[in-house]
Parts: C-alpha cells; structure tokens; sequence
C-alpha cells in the first residue's frame, strides 16, 4: 500500500511538472497580486504598493510546489505612466522557476470614474533544474539558463469594478535548448470583479480569473468576499480545473499602510487524502494618500 501511494503522488507530480512548472504560478488571492499577470495594473493603486506572497501548495507532500513573490508598482506624478517591478519564484520538485520582469502602463480616462489602462512587460525567465540525477550522465551537474520574454495586457476599472485581459508571456519559449521538456508555454488571462453595497458598513465582491494555456486545461477561479467596517474581508473561492479545490480566505488592514491577508485551499480531487491543503498568506504595504477631508476613499482592488 506504502508503494502505490509513492507511486500516485509520484505520478501526480510528474504531471505537474508537464502541465505546470513552465506556467505561471496561480494564486487564490490574485486580486491584490494582478501585476504578476496583467502589466496594464501597474500604478493603478494611486500609491506605491509593495506586495509580498508566499504560497505552499499540498502541504506535507515532499517536494510540494511552493512559490513566493514580490512586486513594487507605483503612478509617476504628474502623467499618466505607472511603473513596476516582479519577482516570481516558483519551485517542485527539483526544478525551480525564476521570474524577472519590469511592467509599464499608461491609462487614459473613458469617463470622471472609468479609466482604461494599457500595459506592456518584459525581463528574463530562469529555469534552474536544482537537482541534479547523479546516475544521468547530463543531469549530474544540474542546469540553469535564462530567457527573455515580453507580454501586454489591458485593464479598465472604477472604484466598484474593473476587467481586464492579459498575456504576461507571449513567447513559447524553449528553456534549455531541447536537451528535455521544458518549454515556457504563453497564457492568456481574463479578470474581473465588482463590489456591491449591502449597507452603510457592508459590502459584498465577487471576482473572478480565467487562464488558458496552450497545451493545458484551461482553469477558472470565482470568489466571493464579504468587507466588514472597510477593515476585515471574509470570502470563500472555488477553482475549476483538472485540480479543482475549495478555498477560504481572510483579508485584515491592520493600518492605513499595512494590509495582511491567508487563504487556505482544500484539493477536491484525487491528491486530497495525501495533502494538508495548501496555505497562502500575503503582506501588502501601501504609502497613503491624504486628500481634502482625510484619508483616500478605500480601494477595493
């Protein structure tokens, strides 16, 4: 019994890895991380935001996949250009994902409350094979090369919805020469949300994302949150794809610069009886905005 179970989380990472390893990671609380697949976000904060996420999916699994990101975007005063920055580390297995892009946008007002923004970014991908098969004669010394890449995407939003749609990398991108399969595949986002007034203290989001890759199952995320006193979000999400998984998530601004978020997400397919679920936890910090009459009005995005 011991060895049928090695054998399928074997099998299950194996997949992983064809399918996912040359992906873009996918996050549960991908609101607040949307420049990591859509440049056109960039700025669209107001403010300089800086934005940390670590992510442990299938906790207790050896050798689970773990990704951790860091992201800095901000407006540059006085016009309409925003800048960022990410960094997306992705790893399973032996292999690791390194990602480094800058990110730039440029909005233009549709109307007093819509603005429509395009974005465009480019930087390097790093594939790191970390460990080395001592009894292959090519993989004993390890493997790492880096890659350009390039995406666009667009964004439009107010203060009580935006949509959007992205390519964050547009090259199929061979990573190591066709030594082995390893080929960073493009993929296509669309994103959307809104948020609905319940009450004077009370507000309800729905938001939802949808990836498509070429050469693998499309996936789509819908979540529902509800905000209480503009301070505490509480929602739950659902992930379609051949993984589908169950996920609660918490969202706390602890101050006016400091938000801290977790989620926690239950696989509903076969691995579940192997895993503890997978844990996310978020750090955002953003410089505040004081306006006539106070602080900024909350941004929901």
């Amino acid at each position: 019994m011991l060895l049928i179970k090695r054998l399928f989380i074997l099998s299950i990472f194996l997949v992983t890895a064809m399918t996912s390893a040359q992906q873009l990671p996918q996050f549960t609380q991908y609101v607040y991380n949307t420049m990591s697949v859509n440049p056109a976000y960039a700025g669209s904060r107001e403010t300089l935001n800086i934005t940390g996420l670590h992510r442990n999916q299938w906790a207790g699994i050896e050798g689970n996949p773990t990704t951790s990101t860091f992201s800095i975007h901000s407006p540059v005063r006085h016009s309409r250009v925003g800048l960022g920055l990410s960094y997306i580390n992705d790893n399973i297995g032996g292999e690791s994902t390194n990602y480094i892009y800058g990110n730039m946008s440029y909005t233009v007002p549709l109307t007093r409350n819509v603005n429509m923004a395009f974005g465009l970014n480019a930087g390097f991908t790093n594939y790191d094979l970390t460990t080395p098969d001592i009894n292959d004669p090519f993989f004993n010394e390890g493997f790492s090369q880096w890659n350009p890449n390039f995406g666009a995407g667009i964004y439009v939003s107010s203060r009580m919805w935006y949509a959007g749609f992205s390519s964050p990398r547009l090259l199929n991108t061979d990573l190591n020469s066709g030594e082995f399969a390893a080929i960073e595949r493009n993929s296509y986002y669309a994103i959307g949300g809104m948020v609905f007034d319940l009450g004077r203290d009370n507000k309800l989001k729905i938001t939802g994302i949808t990836k498509i890759t070429n050469g693998a199952p499309p996936s789509f995320d819908i979540t529902g949150s509800l905000l209480f006193f503009d301070k505490l979000w509480l929602g739950a999400s659902y992930r379609f794809n051949d993984a589908d998984s169950f996920g609660i998530l918490a969202d706390y601004q602890i101050s006016n610069s400091f938000r801290f978020g977790y989620a926690y997400d239950l696989p509903t397919a076969e691995i579940r009886p192997y895993s503890g679920g997978t844990h996310e936890i978020i750090l955002i910090y953003e410089l505040p905005i004081k306006r006539l009459g106070g602080i900024k009005s909350p941004r929901f995005f």
